[in-house]
């Protein structure tokens, strides 16, 4: 009588269950382990792309804006005053029957004209000072930060009427003055990005080797420093637009009959009942440019934080 042979190539009806949950808990195992060292790449968004795109458009009529098919903005029509959108030109006309769209687009030279300038002054120079104070501590910091915070303390708004009182109220003048005040909010925004940059590993391990300060300023503070304080200019350059606003509707900002947003806002409001678009355009394109501004800064903001990064 023969002995049966087990079949060994046959599995037991059990192990096949204890096989297949083994194999998924590895494969579990497997991806949650690699999940960290995954980096997802998120887009920035079809917000992002819309506002980039206003922002194109304000600056290409900016720097454009002689060369653009629009009328004369200093030029008056009596006949065609407080025309509707539409019918004498494609934003109609103001009290004075100067065209609205070619106002709009000479306002925003204005207005880029000064947010450039002063946010670049800003930055080069606050952010400067606040390399500086971040980097060397001590007493360089403790002097530097004593004066910006003496500076900040004076109303910054009083200091501005203070000084266009005296000096004049011309274009390169009020993009110096808001410049210099804004040197302070840069200093400070670029200090704490250094201190966060100094203490990262890369740098440790640059003085370690025993590079120079100069060398580690240069080539791993700079880098680091300069895109998120770039990311926060975009930022403030609406805060400088949205002020020059108002000093234009308080008639402070760059003289009559120079077109500017604020002064449209500030010449429309007295036919606010009876045109209301003569305020409302204006007020819509400041809107929307500072609304872009702030979405496109945040948005880099967010993607080069040093303090949020793995590096």
């Amino acid at each position: 009588m023969s002995t049966p042979v087990p079949n060994l190539g046959a599995p037991h009806p059990g192990a096949t269950s204890e096989l297949a949950v083994s194999d998924g808990l590895i494969a579990e195992t497997t991806e949650v382990a690699a999940a960290p060292g995954k980096k997802k790449k998120r887009g920035y968004g079809l917000t992002f792309w819309m506002a980039t795109v206003w922002l194109v458009v304000v600056l290409i009529c900016a720097v454009f804006a002689n060369l653009l098919p629009v009328r004369d903005p200093l030029t008056p029509d009596v006949i065609n005053k407080l025309a509707l959108p539409g019918e004498a030109g494609l934003l109609g006309t103001d009290g004075l029957g100067r065209d609205t769209l070619a106002r709009l687009v000479h306002g925003a030279r204005v207005s880029v004209t000064i947010s450039v300038t002063a946010v670049a002054i800003g930055m080069v120079v606050g952010g400067f000072l606040g390399i500086i104070s971040g980097f060397f501590r001590g007493k360089t910091e403790t002097i530097l930060m004593t004066i910006i915070n003496i500076i900040l303390a004076f109303p910054a708004l009083v200091l501005l009427l203070v000084l266009l009182a005296f000096v004049g109220r011309s274009l390169v003048v009020i993009s110096l003055i808001v410049g210099f005040l804004s040197i302070p909010i840069y200093t400070r925004v670029a200090r704490a990005t250094t201190l966060a940059v100094a203490e990262r590993e890369f740098v440790r391990a640059s003085r370690t080797m025993g590079a120079k300060n100069s060398r580690v300023l240069a080539r791993e503070i700079l880098p680091n420093v300069v895109l998120p304080v770039a990311a926060f200019g975009l930022v403030a350059m609406g805060v400088v637009i949205v002020l020059e606003g108002t000093l234009a509707f308080l008639g402070l900002s760059v003289q009559q009959p120079a077109p500017t947003w604020g002064g449209m806002i500030f010449d429309g409001k007295r036919y606010l009942n009876e045109a209301p678009h003569v305020v409302l355009i204006p007020s819509i394109a400041m809107f929307l440019t500072v609304l872009s501004l702030n979405l496109v800064g945040d948005a880099l903001r967010t993607r080069f934080d040093v303090r949020g990064s793995n590096l």
